[in-house]
């Protein structure tokens, strides 16, 4: 049922960074999430991760990391990509597919440039390449959130900008709940990986990828724009461009046909 679900840790640096791993598959798959993972790593979400994603456990060995557990303070989203490199190789994984989402796209893009011989195939979905507007106000007002120990709020406002309409109306109602639970101790690991977003910057080296691409976005992102995956399918050469109509930044979650999409480009 778990698809040998495991969670580890790996060092790096002066750090562990937390991971879990699933599936029974000869290649492996590289997940990388968003800037959620900066409020709580994948430690113990092994089993939860393997029902999810269970559409990829027989073709694939699955990872899926965290950054490191304590970050230095301006740690960027290339330095994160860095990190990424080094705990592949101290887990003996020589190349993977890569799945980058959200914050996790924008580290993505920066192994696919600086460490090609790692990646596969590459699959940048909800994300973007360098500063704009909608990312600025959104995750700056997060970062305001953190700081004043908003925690209910900040799960209230992702969750605003993230889901379509027509999936609040359905869950709305569990607000009052949202917060209770799983506040960190404090936010300053969110607070430097929500800065490394606003300042991620990888847009004029993008024609560096030369790896097989992917790039999906939602014609309704309230977070990182919703011209930002035409934009970076533009700089990517032969790269593929996938945009979900209605949906917004949670469009990995929502569309139905997602997981799909995503195995059948990469098993293609």
């Amino acid at each position: 049922m778990f698809h040998h679900a495991h969670n580890g840790s790996v060092r790096v640096g002066n750090s562990e960074m937390d991971y879990l791993s699933f599936g029974n598959g000869n290649k492996n798959l590289i997940m990388l999430p968003g800037l959620g993972d900066g409020l709580s790593t994948v430690k113990g979400m092994a089993p939860v991760f393997s029902i999810l994603y269970r559409v990829y456990a027989k073709e694939y060995t699955v990872y899926v990391f965290s950054r490191k557990n304590n970050l230095p303070k301006g740690c960027s989203t290339r330095e994160m990509a860095k990190d990424q490199a080094e705990a592949m190789a101290a887990l003996g994984i020589p190349k993977a597919d890569i799945l980058g989402i959200s914050q996790g796209g924008m580290i993505a893009q920066y192994l696919a440039i600086d460490y090609p011989d790692f990646v596969g195939k590459l699959v940048l979905a909800v994300t973007c390449s360098k500063p704009n507007g909608v990312l600025e106000k959104v995750v700056g007002a997060w970062m305001e959130m953190a700081e004043q120990g908003n925690y209910k709020e900040l799960m209230i406002d992702t969750a605003e900008k993230s889901y379509s309409e027509s999936y609040l109306k359905k869950y709305r109602r569990l607000y009052p709940f949202l917060g209770k639970t799983g506040k960190p101790k404090n936010m300053e690991r969110f607070l430097i990986q929500a800065a490394s977003c606003i300042s991620h910057n990888a847009y004029d080296e993008l024609d560096k990828i030369i790896c097989p691409t992917l790039v999906i976005g939602g014609d309704c992102d309230k977070i990182a724009g919703n011209l930002s995956a035409s934009a970076i399918a533009g700089r990517i050469n032969g790269s593929e461009l996938f945009i979900y109509r209605g949906l917004g930044h949670a469009a990995y979650e929502e569309a139905d046909d997602f997981k799909k999409r995503v195995l059948d480009f990469l098993t293609g």
